[in-house]
């Protein structure tokens, strides 16, 4: 068995994270497996905060906490991103609707009813009401917001240039965003009406996917001739616990093909590295998605299902994977721990895989928790540990 973690040393100097990342996704030997993560539940960081686990000068004026700060005080390597303005906008205003000490009912910006709880522990919005539920509220929500040519999409000169001399010289991997098929669609529709649309008017379903894969086909060319890049990531999170929210079948005979000519366009400027972000039991979506050229699954939740190890041999080299920690092995201690990361080593001392959470870390995970966690898994990766040791929040932690 193929062991690509070579050790500090390998290449003279260490690899730039950015080198690093291009390596492991192709199967190349490395000094260590690239250290990503993937972000933190709000009330997580603000526990951290108030234990005194994080600089008070992490929380910004509006109280949040931004996580690449958090990340990168634990030593995670970043991305850099070079986008596009794809997805839907300009954006309306907020309108509130109703307003009570523990939660809030508005109108956001595309036109969704949300209420949200405004105390306590925050949770899914409840999804009151959605703008599109026929082809007449479509082509309104189409023509508002989804105009390819609306003069707000146009990126200025001296914007694209910075992006593109950033992606040329940084030294992290860089990526850009192709954003959503269908996930975005059963935001603006909701789910209950997506399921009722793909039966009884699967062909206005499809219109909207198509013109989000033409949206994409005219918009990302400008930037992909300007930038350098490594990765291509969207988002879709159309999966429950048991499978995919609408038929595969569907999902084969009417999103697939639109997917097809974009996933073409990424791998024709050098894009060969290509997630969407998708929550739950992907396992039927994965060879349609290999198919059309989407190759890295992404935070590949295992609680629903997805084996990392399991996936790695089925599918081989075709498939990369980020993320396949069980994020709920985090609330079971150090030896937990430690027994899902060895489950996990085999899969990623062959390449092709970055083991982190499994979605954001969840709250009420302790500090000294978290830092077992990374200090186990960087010596799995095969980071000396000196290195490991000089993380801002490792430094004076006794494992």
């Amino acid at each position: 068995m193929a062991d690509y973690r070579r050790g500090e040393g390998r290449f003279g100097a260490d690899l730039s994270a950015r080198e690093r990342f291009h390596r492991v996704m192709h199967y190349q030997e490395v000094d260590y497996v690239s250290h990503l993560e993937f972000g933190y539940w709000d009330e997580l960081k603000q526990d951290w905060l108030r234990a005194g686990h994080l600089p008070a000068e992490f929380q910004r004026p509006d109280g949040l906490i931004p996580d690449r700060l958090v990340e990168e005080y634990f030593g995670v390597e970043q991305f850099e991103t070079f986008d596009a303005r794809v997805g839907a906008f300009p954006l309306r205003p907020h309108e509130i609707i109703e307003q009570t000490e523990d939660r809030i009912t508005y109108r956001d910006g595309l036109g969704v009813i949300r209420r949200e709880q405004t105390s306590g522990t925050r949770t899914i919005p409840h999804f009151v009401a959605f703008p599109i539920r026929d082809r007449q509220s479509w082509e309104a929500f189409r023509d508002e917001f989804l105009d390819i040519d609306h003069p707000a999409r146009i990126i200025p000169e001296e914007e694209l240039a910075a992006k593109e001399g950033m992606s040329r010289t940084t030294t992290n991997p860089v990526s850009v965003y192709f954003g959503s098929f269908i996930g975005w669609v059963r935001d603006w529709v909701g789910f209950e009406q997506l399921a009722f649309m793909s039966v009884d008017d699967p062909d206005l379903l499809e219109e909207m996917v198509a013109h989000l894969a033409t949206m994409l086909l005219a918009l990302l060319p400008p930037v992909l001739e300007r930038g350098r890049f490594d990765a291509a990531a969207g988002w879709e999170d159309i999966c429950f616990n048991s499978g995919p929210i609408l038929n595969p079948r569907f999902f084969a005979e009417r999103i697939m093909p639109h997917m097809r000519p974009v996933m073409r366009l990424l791998r024709q400027h050098g894009i060969d590295v290509i997630w969407t972000d998708c929550d739950g039991n992907i396992l039927k979506l994965i060879p349609l998605w290999l198919d059309v050229g989407l190759n890295c699954m992404f935070p590949l939740e295992v609680n629903p299902g997805n084996d990392p190890v399991a996936l790695k041999k089925e599918y081989g080299r075709d498939l990369l994977i980020r993320g396949g920690f069980d994020k709920l092995v985090l609330h079971e201690g150090r030896e937990a721990i430690l027994a899902e990361l060895k489950r996990l080593e085999p899969a990623v001392a062959e390449g092709g895989f970055i083991p982190h959470i499994d979605h954001r870390c969840p709250g009420q995970v302790s500090f000294d928790t978290y830092c077992y966690y990374i200090w186990e898994k960087c010596h799995m990766l095969g980071w000396p540990e000196h290195k490991i040791k000089e993380f801002p929040a490792l430094r004076g932690w006794k494992p």
